[in-house]
């Protein structure tokens, strides 16, 4: 990207960031709701033994939680992460 020529070119640059922050999720909650991860094409994985996750199916940046496992606490609206409850099956899909 070239640097801004001028006061005009510095304006229309900030208010494109303002837009794309606005538009972009904020909570894990809000991002899920939005689907920003992709997590509605993977519904079907709801109620399936994770052991039975073709992991090369799930988007790069995907994670398996597992009920013990630890995460770091980042957020990043467009990851797709599994969870995985005490029985070993899928319980839920969101986007953090």
């Amino acid at each position: 990207m070239q640097s801004p020529q001028t006061y005009r070119d510095l304006d229309k640059l900030g208010r494109d960031y303002q837009r794309e922050v606005a538009t972009t999720p904020q909570t894990a909650a809000e991002a899920t709701s939005r689907d920003s991860c992709g997590a509605g094409r993977f519904a079907h994985l709801v109620g399936t033994p994770a052991a039975q996750i073709d992991r090369a199916t799930l988007p790069a940046r995907a994670r398996v939680i597992t009920p013990d496992m630890m995460v770091t606490q980042d957020f990043s609206p467009e990851r797709l992460n599994v969870m995985v409850g005490n029985d070993g099956k899928v319980g839920s899909l969101a986007c953090y």
